[in-house]
């Protein structure tokens, strides 16, 4: 398989690894098959209005969580022309396949990831592709990666309400719906335009998370409210979403995740959105 842009920026590693051909989405009506060999149970889409307010972090944190309540876990990056999951886990270099078909990578603690990043020359070429060949880019993430038994898979999404949120909303079987914003006034008027898609889209909304929503005195201990005060309890209350989770401003964090190290993240701010992932059902097999 071959991957491969229209003007042949972002090139993909030579030499003998699987490549895809990347196909440009058609229709958007159908349910895309699950490739034969995969066993996936759950997908989560994280979702944003707008870009800058956590939304791969947050992907991140859900996904370590719910792998360190014991359940096999994996992120599908369908962030394509932003892709940071590689880069949070610390996985470089290139995954192994049939002619067919890609296996996923693997984190320090065994989720199964997978990014285009994974499959360029280098991991700082740009992807500058249209819409429609980024969307089939992510649908062949669901169709020719060989995801083994996953309980819970996250898709990170890339910001906003355009093609591929579209793609991946209508190709892809979505359990539910994670909302990420942040304290920002005219941020939580954008991600009611997310909570609409979703209902538009026929989609639950699992819960919402406020990324930033405060910071704590390292000497005190007293809370504060750095980028403005909360609106997001409002929010939920008027679309009737009951779990909502305010993870903090932290700079442990965002070093962990620079040093690629996010799986040793301790605190467990996102309580209230993981303990409704974990009563999810299972949906019927996919394939």
């Amino acid at each position: 398989m071959k991957l491969m842009s229209e003007n042949q920026t972002g090139t993909p590693a030579n030499g003998e690894l699987p490549k895809i051909t990347i196909k440009r989405a058609q229709g958007y009506t159908d349910k895309e098959k699950l490739n034969e060999l995969s066993r996936v149970k759950r997908v989560i889409g994280v979702v944003s209005g707008k870009g800058g307010v956590g939304k791969s972090l947050v992907t991140s944190l859900l996904a370590v969580n719910t792998n360190e309540h014991g359940f096999k876990t994996a992120i599908m990056d369908a962030d394509i022309t932003g892709p940071s999951i590689p880069r949070a886990f610390g996985v470089h270099g290139h995954p192994e396949g049939t002619e067919t078909s890609l296996f996923p990578m693997k984190s320090k603690n065994g989720i199964d990831l997978m990014s285009i990043n994974f499959l360029l020359d280098s991991e700082t070429d740009p992807v500058i592709w249209r819409g429609p060949v980024i969307a089939g880019a992510v649908t062949q993430f669901w169709t020719d990666v060989i995801w083994e038994d996953e309980e819970y898979m996250f898709i990170d999404m890339p910001p906003g309400t355009g093609d591929v949120a579209l793609t991946v909303f209508q190709s892809i079987p979505i359990s539910g719906l994670v909302v990420v914003t942040s304290p920002q006034e005219l941020v939580s008027m954008i991600v009611e335009k997310a909570v609409k898609m979703a209902e538009k889209m026929n989609i639950p909304i699992i819960g919402i998370v406020e990324n930033m929503s405060y910071t704590v005195c390292p000497h005190c201990g007293e809370k504060y409210s750095i980028f403005g005060e909360s609106h997001i309890d409002e929010i939920a209350e008027k679309y009737g979403i009951r779990a909502v989770a305010k993870l903090p401003f932290d700079p442990e964090l965002a070093s962990l995740v620079d040093r690629g190290e996010i799986e040793t993240y301790v605190h467990d701010c996102l309580h209230p959105i993981v303990k409704q992932l974990l009563f999810m059902e299972p949906m019927p097999p996919m394939n």
